[in-house]
C-alpha cells in the first residue's frame, strides 16, 4: 500500500498489522488500548465532526496537551480534510499563546487539561475560537461531545474529501520554542515527515508488528511526532507515560524495546543510578565503581581484549543486569537527540548493554538529518550517526552543517524574509549548527553557531562542548559558559544535589540544607578543584577563571529551559544579570 499521505497510516497499519494496541494511555491505574481499527473509527467520526463544524482545508486547529491518545486522534482527523494542526506546548504562556493564535489564526483549540484551559482561555479572550478538551471540565466542551457530531456524518463524503489531500500539502505548522525572540512558525507537508518517517525507519531494528514503545517527549515537538508515525507505520504499539516521574515505573510495567529522549534525561537516570552506588557498602559498593570504571573506558567497536571482556561479562551479569532491569528489561533501542549526549554517557550505557543511538535534526528538517542504528559496529562514540537516506549534507566554509533533502520546510509561516535567511534558492537550509564530517556521512556537532562568542582578546569560545565537559563532574548539574566581550570565560553553576550529598557522606561531612551547604569554604573548595581539573581538557583562553553557583534549578516552568530542556541562554543571561556581572567586578 502506498503511504502518500500521513494519514494513509491509519489503513496501513490496519491491512498489515491490525493491531489490537495502537494506542495505550494509563487512566486511573488501568491502561486503557485503543486497536488500529478504534484509530479509524475515532479519527473518521472526529473529520466528520469538523467538517459538520465548518472546519475547511487550510483551516489551522491548535493541538494544547500532553501525550496522550485523543492528541493523536485530532492530530490525524484534521490531516484527512486537509485542515493544519498547530501543535503547541502546554508549558509556554498565555501570551505566547495569545501569539500564536492570531498568527496562524486558529479557529478552534484543544486542550488536554484544566490548567491548559485556563491558559487557553485567557490567551484567547480577544479572538473567537472555540476551545474543547480532552478531560471533562466544567465551562469547556468535551472532545467525545464533539466527535459524537460526527458519528451520523456521511464517510463516502470524507473519502471525496481525503483524495483532494495532496501529498505536498502543508499539515502542519510547529512554532518553535526558540532560545530567543518571538516563534516562527515551521510549515511542514506530508511529503516532508513521510520522506523522514522512510529515512528514521531505516535506522530502526526493533521487531515490527509486535514491539512496544513508550512515548513521554512532547508530541507537539516534531522529534516525538515523526518518531510516533514511524512506530504507527512499523506496528509498534505506542504507550504514554502518566508524566515525567512516572517514566521508571512504566518502563518496568511496559517493558518496551524502544522509545525516545534527550540527553537531559539520560543524565538524570546516570546521576541517580550512581547516587544509589554510593549508598552500597562494603563488596557490593566496591564492584558497582568497578563495574562503572569499566564501562567509562568502554569503545563500542574496539576489541580490547581478553582480559577487559571478561571482565565487562562480568560485570554486566552482575551489575549492569540490574540497570537493564530498571528501563524494564527488554530495551534493544533508545534514540536520543535535541541536544548533544555526553560520551561517556554513552560509553556506560553501551557497556551495560543499554544501546543509545544518537541523533541531530531540526523542526525544520522534519527533524532528522543523522542517526545512528543499535549495532556496535556503526556507532562512534562523540558523533550522531549517518546522514540518513535522500538528506544531503555538506560543510560551509564557515564550517556551518547546511541540509539540503525532501525532508526540508516550506518556510516559516507568514515570515518570507526570514525563511530567506536560512533557505537558500537552491534548496540549502542554514541549520545554524557547526559540525563535522568523518568517515564520509558520519556528523559532528561541534557547536551552535549562534552560540559561540568572543572574548575581549578576540579568541572564539565554544561553550557547548566546554559545558558538556564540566556536566561530567558528579556535582555540577547545570552549567552556562559566558564571556562575550569579557577578558576571560566564567560560569553560572547549578549543583547537583545528589552528587553533593554523596560526596559529603563520603567524606563524612554532615548535609544540613541545601543553601547552608553551598556557603561552606570546603564545598566551594571542591567546586573549584572539579573546575581546574576539567579546564585542563581546554586551551587557555577557554578556560573558565570564575564561576558562580546558584541553588535553584533550571527549569521548563521557570523559563530557563526550552521543553527540549536545552539552555535559553538569552533568558538566562537576562535573568542572572547581576551574578555574571559579579564575575567580572
Amino acid at each position: 500500500m502506498q503511504i502518500s499521505r500521513l494519514f494513509d497510516l491509519i489503513n496501513y497499519q490496519i491491512s498489515t498489522y491490525d493491531k489490537d494496541v495502537s494506542l495505550a494511555r494509563k487512566i486511573d491505574g488501568t491502561w486503557k488500548t485503543y486497536s488500529s481499527r478504534d484509530l479509524k473509527k475515532i479519527a473518521d467520526n472526529l473529520s466528520l465532526a469538523f467538517l459538520k463544524t465548518g472546519i475547511q482545508k487550510n483551516d489551522k486547529v491548535a493541538i494544547i496537551s500532553n501525550n496522550r491518545p485523543e492528541w493523536n486522534f485530532i492530530d490525524l482527523a484534521l490531516q484527512q480534510i486537509g485542515a493544519i494542526s498547530v501543535p503547541m506546548y502546554p508549558t509556554i504562556s498565555s501570551e505566547d499563546y495569545n501569539y500564536i493564535f492570531h498568527h496562524a489564526e486558529v479557529k478552534k483549540i484543544f486542550v488536554g487539561d484544566e490548567d491548559i484551559f485556563h491558559k487557553a482561555k485567557e490567551g484567547s479572550s480577544d479572538m473567537e475560537a472555540q476551545i474543547i478538551s480532552f478531560d471533562k471540565i466544567e465551562g469547556c466542551d468535551y472532545w467525545e461531545d464533539f466527535m459524537a457530531l460526527g458519528e451520523d456524518g456521511d464517510l463516502s463524503v470524507l473519502e471525496a474529501i481525503k483524495d483532494t489531500v495532496k501529498n505536498g500539502d502543508m499539515f502542519t505548522i510547529i512554532y518553535t520554542s526558540g532560545t530567543t525572540g518571538r516563534p516562527k512558525g515551521v510549515m511542514l507537508t506530508h511529503s516532508n515527515v513521510i520522506s523522514n518517517l522512510f529515512a528514521v525507519e531505516d535506522r530502526m531494528i526493533v521487531p515490527r508488528g509486535e514491539s512496544k514503545a513508550l512515548s513521554f517527549l512532547p508530541l507537539c515537538h516534531i522529534y516525538e511526532r515523526t518518531g510516533s508515525f514511524c512506530f504507527i507505520y512499523m506496528g509498534i504499539s505506542i504507550y504514554y507515560a502518566e508524566s515525567m516521574e512516572s517514566i521508571g515505573e512504566n518502563l518496568k510495567e511496559i517493558q518496551p524495546q524502544i522509545f525516545n529522549t534527550v540527553p537531559r534525561l539520560l543524565e538524570k537516570v546516570y546521576d541517580k543510578i550512581v547516587s544509589k552506588g554510593y549508598e552500597l557498602t562494603g563488596v557490593k559498593k566496591s564492584l558497582f565503581f568497578w563495574a562503572l570504571n569499566l564501562g567509562l573506558k568502554y569503545e563500542p567497536n574496539k576489541n580490547q581484549g581478553f582480559w577487559y571482556n571478561f571482565q565487562l561479562k562480568l560485570a554486566n551479569k552482575i551489575i549492569f543486569s540490574k540497570w537493564r532491569e530498571a528501563l524494564g528489561g527488554n530495551v534493544m533501542q533508545i534514540n536520543s537527540g535535541a541536544s548533544a549526549l555526553q560520551p561517556r554517557l554513552a560509553r556506560v550505557f553501551w557497556s551495560a548493554g543499554i544501546p543509545v543511538c544518537e541523533g541531530y535534526g531540526l523542526t525544520e528538517t522534519s527533524p532528522v538529518v543523522s542517526a545512528s542504528i543499535s549495532n556496535l559496529k556503526e556507532i562512534r562514540i562523540g558523533m550522531v550517526g549517518k546522514i540518513v537516506k535522500e538528506v544531503e549534507v555538506k560543510i560551509a566554509s564557515d564550517g556551518e552543517i547546511m541540509v539540503k533533502g525532501p525532508n526540508i520546510m516550506q518556510g516559516y509561516y507568514k515570515q518570507p524574509e526570514l525563511t530567506a535567511e536560512v533557505l537558500e534558492p537552491d534548496g540549502w537550509f542554514h541549520t545554524g549548527d557547526i559540525g563535522e564530517l568523518h568517515e564520509g556521512n558520519y556528523l559532528k556537532i561541534t557547536d551552535r553557531k549562534k552560540e559561540m562568542f568572543k572574548t575581549s582578546g578576540g579568541k572564539y569560545i565554544a561553550p557547548q562542548p566546554m559545558e558538556n565537559k564540566f556536566k561530567e563532574s558528579s556535582i555540577i548539574e547545570q552549567v552556562l559558559v559566558v564571556g562575550e566581550n569579557k577578558n576571560y570565560p566564567a560560569a553560572l553553576i547549578i549543583p547537583s544535589i545528589l552528587g553533593l550529598q554523596d560526596w559529603c557522606r563520603h567524606k563524612d561531612i554532615p548535609y544540613t540544607t541545601n543553601a547552608e551547604m553551598l556557603q561552606k569554604p570546603e564545598i566551594l573548595d571542591k567546586f573549584q578543584k572539579e573546575i581546574d581539573n576539567l579546564n585542563k581538557y581546554f586551551g587557555k583562553w577557554e578556560q573558565v577563571k570564575r564561576f558562580k553557583i546558584l541553588p535553584q534549578q533550571w527549569t521548563v516552568e521557570t523559563g530557563e529551559l526550552t521543553p527540549t530542556m536545552k539552555l535559553k541562554r538569552k533568558v538566562i543571561h537576562q535573568k542572572f544579570a547581576k551574578e555574571i556581572e559579579s564575575l567580572y567586578s
